[in-house]
């Protein structure tokens, strides 16, 4: 399910995707004071597969001057996704981290200043290929590269303070003219790669157990956690899984959470708030439910759904369920005064069957008392209150199940899995 065009901002969330604001921070240039911007380009990168956690690897980056004028200092920069980070600091670059904000991911950044003259229609490389360490929460990441003539801007998410590297510094070396693939090959001044990392993250739910009586409100939160060791990156604009919960027989959903969508007035389908998860993140899903019906014991099943999880090798906890204690059940009280047989044969006597009062007795109670007379016994222990309780049951679902068709035709119409960013804002001030 794609985010809704209303959104107020472009989501970064698939690992290839770099928003407009991240290719500020990669080093976009802004145009200059005086004169034709210059036209520089950031070579293609290849995907990066099969990394392993906690280990260092390297790729090589190059860079081509397209216009005409020779540029006389550059930056460079490159970012990571937060699985990532720079295994060797350089001493004229700056190293900070940009915070998340709205929809946007963290990064890693190093900002470098490269005092040495690029000429027009040379190609360039790094001195040595750049290094990088994939952390212990590596998986579904990303490198991104660009090249600017200002110093670039941290963006609206603000970054941690800069810190100056102290190893050699970042230079560039001429690799030669540039020929016709060359030129096509460095297309933008930013380039953006995936790096995969050989990983695991267990996805895990959990349900609620509660109690209550008819006529109550409780609330049930199921929770969905990313215990790792991996942080798991979804796919741009979607949730990065989906949750199912069923709601539980004899209650009423009062208030869903506002990542959720009806699918039929007892099954919601739950989004996440980004398309990504952070170890130890995850989301919850609070829901006030009214008891409309003892029947005892109650439950209703939580489940993944969606997007397939060949990461998760813990099957064990990708299911729950919320309990509802809602009481003994007044069918179940009524099915005891009239199985007791015993009355109805004491009724067969002259004294029992005066006992008419008791049935004719406006207290369905007291007329048990009179009841040894199986006809009392009989008639109020069992019709009636299996009768109002029926009653209530039918105009609770007369209530709700109207306005929640609609949404349930647009969530079916839709799918599962939107990441419901506008609906975050809403849900967060009512709550």
């Amino acid at each position: 399910m794609r985010i809704p065009p209303s959104r107020s901002r472009t989501l970064r969330g698939g690992t290839a995707a770099v928003a407009a604001a991240a290719l500020v921070a990669l080093g976009a240039v802004p145009a200059l004071a005086a004169g034709a911007e210059p036209d520089l380009g950031v070579g293609t990168i290849a995907p990066i597969k099969g990394v392993q956690a906690g280990s260092a690897f390297s790729t090589p980056v190059t860079f081509l001057n397209k216009g005409t004028e020779e540029v006389p200092a550059v930056w460079v920069t490159y970012a990571v996704s937060p699985g990532l980070k720079a295994e060797e600091t350089y001493k004229n670059c700056s190293y900070y981290t940009i915070s998340s904000y709205d929809e946007m991911p963290e990064s890693n950044v190093a900002a470098c200043r490269v005092e040495q003259p690029l000429k027009p229609g040379v190609l360039y490389g790094t001195a040595k290929p750049v290094s990088l360490k994939a952390l212990d929460s590596a998986f579904r990441d990303n490198l991104r590269v660009g090249i600017g003539v200002n110093e670039p801007d941290t963006g609206d998410g603000g970054s941690t303070d800069p810190v100056q590297g102290t190893g050699d510094p970042l230079t560039l070396v001429e690799k030669g003219p540039a020929g016709d693939a060359d030129r096509k090959n460095h297309p933008e001044s930013a380039a953006s790669a995936d790096v995969t990392a050989a990983n695991t993250a267990d996805f895990a739910l959990t349900g609620a157990e509660l109690k209550g009586e008819v006529g109550d409100k409780v609330t049930a939160t199921v929770k969905f956690a990313n215990k790792g060791p991996a942080r798991v990156q979804g796919a741009r604009d979607e949730s990065v899984t989906t949750v199912d919960i069923r709601i539980p027989k004899g209650t009423s959903v009062v208030k869903a959470h506002g990542y959720c969508d009806a699918v039929t007035k007892t099954h919601y389908r739950c989004g996440t708030s980004q398309s990504w998860v952070d170890v130890d993140g995850g989301e919850s899903y609070p829901f006030v439910l009214r008891i409309d019906k003892a029947v005892g014991r109650t439950t209703g099943e939580v489940s993944f759904s969606g997007q397939e999880r060949p990461f998760d090798r813990n099957a064990a906890n990708d299911t729950a369920q919320i309990v509802i204690d809602t009481g003994k059940g007044s069918g179940t009280s009524g099915s005891t005064g009239s199985t007791s047989t015993t009355g109805g044969t004491g009724g067969s006597s002259s004294t029992g069957g005066s006992g008419s009062t008791g049935s004719t007795s406006t207290t369905g109670g007291t007329g048990a008392t009179g009841g040894s007379a199986g006809t009392g016994g009989s008639t109020t222990g069992g019709a009636t209150p299996q009768t109002t309780g029926g009653g209530n049951l039918a105009a609770t679902g007369s209530d709700s199940t109207a306005p929640l068709a609609g949404m349930a035709a647009a969530a079916v119409a839709a799918g599962g899995g939107i990441i419901w960013a506008v609906r975050r804002r809403s849900a967060a001030r009512a709550n």
